[in-house]
Formats: structure tokens, sequence, C-alpha cells
């Protein structure tokens, strides 16, 4: 493999090899019907697509078509499976630089496509589908909200590569009215201010955090280390599908405390 494709597809090929396309989407969509551990699996990820119809969404950035898209794809996976005692996992693989910012966006309603995929997914997690995110690349702003956030467990590699934010350094440096490198100073005190993986980790939201030889070209180890993760994770969302485990880690005590006394005085 090579990194001539995104890795959101890239990932989507390794863990579905032989698994054909969901046909009738956008072409920045993707679904395949894979298996894990002898069960069927559908595996979704947002990719770019140069001849998009919207331009601000040609770089996997999640946009009209993609948020209406994948509300669809999940919406479907639920009416699917409503009358199957058995739920089937939905792996949501992220690698989305952002949501698309454009006039066209915002006067023909993003938010309500993006609203309406980050909908469909919880609908899915309510439903008894264990839902996953695998953190392959990037899981900014509103696309990472859209396409991956509502799951029962979030996975990402331990690599550069991958970063969570709510927007860019750039326009965040703009927002704070700082100089990139004066917020990348300040992001290394403050977590939730930081972009790398490590500092993410410990805001407790992650269930995993995987150490990948090479993201861009896995090797066997990589995909026998990432399917027996992902197995693990549907597992545990079975047994377990509320999001407490989010609030375990040091940095979120307070998050913790404030659940609590709210609970007690009510």
């Amino acid at each position: 493999m090579t990194n001539s494709i995104s890795r959101g597809e890239l990932w989507l090929q390794a863990l579905a090899p032989k698994a054909k396309r969901l046909d009738g989407l956008c072409p920045s969509v993707q679904v395949a019907d894979g298996e894990l551990n002898g069960e069927i699996v559908r595996f979704i990820s947002v990719v770019p697509d140069s001849n998009n119809h919207f331009p601000r969404a040609a770089k996997g950035e999640v946009g009209l078509l993609e948020g209406w898209t994948l509300a669809k794809v999940v919406s479907e996976t639920i009416a699917e499976d409503a009358n199957k005692s058995v739920k089937r996992p939905i792996v949501a693989i992220i690698d989305v630089p952002s949501q698309a910012y454009g006039r066209r966006e915002e006067g023909f309603g993003i938010n309500q496509a993006l609203a309406g995929a980050a909908a469909a997914y919880a609908n899915a997690r309510i439903s008894g589908h264990p839902v996953i995110g695998l953190i392959v690349g990037k899981a900014m702003s509103g696309a990472f909200l859209a396409h991956g956030y509502q799951a029962n467990r979030l996975i990402a590699f331990n690599d550069k590569g991958v970063q969570i934010h709510a927007m860019g350094k750039e326009s965040a440096a703009r927002i704070t009215l700082r100089t990139v490198e004066s917020l990348e100073k300040l992001a290394a005190t403050i977590p939730p201010m930081a972009y790398d993986i490590n500092n993410y980790a410990t805001l407790g939201l992650l269930s995993k955090l995987l150490d990948i030889s090479n993201p861009d070209a896995p090797v066997e180890k990589d995909l026998t280390l990432v399917k027996s993760t992902l197995q693990q994770a549907i597992s545990d969302a079975r047994q377990d599908p509320s999001l407490k485990s989010r609030l375990g880690a040091d940095n979120r005590r307070y998050s913790l405390l404030v659940r609590e006394r709210m609970r007690a005085s009510w």
C-alpha cells in the first residue's frame, strides 16, 4: 500500500479488502461490510473527492453531501437490523481534516447535515449497535463530531499524523490573537488545547492508543493488532454501551465530580 490515498481510504481497504463498496452513495463516503472474527461489520470512511460537487469538501472534509450520506447509511443500518437480536457493529474510520467551510454550505444547512450524521450514529449506539471510532488520521472540528465522536469506544493511532481538535492551528491562532508558535507553547501546558494525540489521551476519551509501525503502509502485525483491538472494543461496547468510560482519566475528575453533585442535588 502507498500513501497516495488518504489514510481513511487506506484503512478501509486494509480492514475490508474483499468487501464490495456500497452502491448509490456520493464518492466521498465509502462503506463496506467486512468481517471481523466471523462477524459482519459495517466500515464507514469519508475520503477525498477532487470532483466533489462542493469544492470545499474536496479534500476529505465533511460537508453537505457527506453529512446527509453518513446519516442515510447509518440510519439504513439501524433499519436493516431492527428485528435482529444481535446488531451489526459499525466502525467509523476517521481521517477528516475539517467540516466544509463555505457560503453555499452555510446557506444549504451544513449544520443540519452534520447534526443528522451525529444523530444517526447516536441512534445506532442507543439501538444496540456497537459503534467504534478508529482514528487513523485527523479528527478535526465538526467533521469529527459528525463522523465518529458518538462512538461507544474511540481508538486512535499513536502517531504524529493523528490530530484531534476543535479547529486547525492557524484558525485557533487567529481566534486567540496569537502566532501559531505561541499557541503551540501554550498548548504544551494545557492538554485540551493541544493537538497531539498523547495530550488528547489524558482527557480519557480514548479506550486504546495503538502503536502502529507505519499507519501509511501497515504490515501484517499492524492489521492483527487493529483487528484484535476492534474486536475487544465491540465486545466491551456490548457489555457496557454507556459512555461512562470517558470520565475515568485524571483530567476529567472535575467533570465526574460535577455529575456526581448534580445527581445528588436532583
